[in-house]
């Protein structure tokens, strides 16, 4: 395991399993902090040093975006982690599940419409195919 507060950006990346520039978009958005520059030459050659916390805080921003939150949102999140606020988690959390929700009716209701324009192609004779006559219609 490397030390705390040793690891350069690409490590961090890596880690989080993120491009550098998805880092740095990161600290721009304010969700990951920005450690300063070690003084001096010394043998870091002023390079910003990245550690565990870090690492935690990239892994959980993607976890949260692999579950439909926005950047907005996840500083949201991280905003009332830090306040232990969870009366305001649990509230963006059913604001998500709703949202998915109807992500979810939508999707269905596209899944039954093309099934029934891919039956009434199968079933149809000479002309213009229903499908794309009805993508055409918009």
């Amino acid at each position: 395991m490397v030390r705390d507060q040793a690891m350069t950006i690409g490590a961090l990346a890596e880690a989080g399993g993120v491009g550098v520039e998805t880092v740095r978009y990161y600290q721009r958005r304010g969700l990951i902090g920005l450690p300063d520059r070690p003084a001096g030459g010394g043998s870091s050659g002023g390079i910003r040093r990245y550690g565990s916390g870090d690492v935690a805080r990239l892994r959980f921003i993607r976890s949260a975006q692999a579950a439909g939150f926005t950047l907005d949102q996840i500083g949201e999140l991280l905003a009332l982690d830090a306040a232990n606020d969870r009366a305001g988690v649990r509230r963006l959390a059913t604001a998500r599940i709703a949202a998915l929700d109807e992500q979810i009716a939508a999707l269905c209701a596209a899944r039954t419409a093309l099934a029934d324009l891919a039956s009434a192609c199968s079933a149809a004779g000479p002309g213009p195919c229903p499908i794309l006559e009805a993508f055409k219609a918009d």
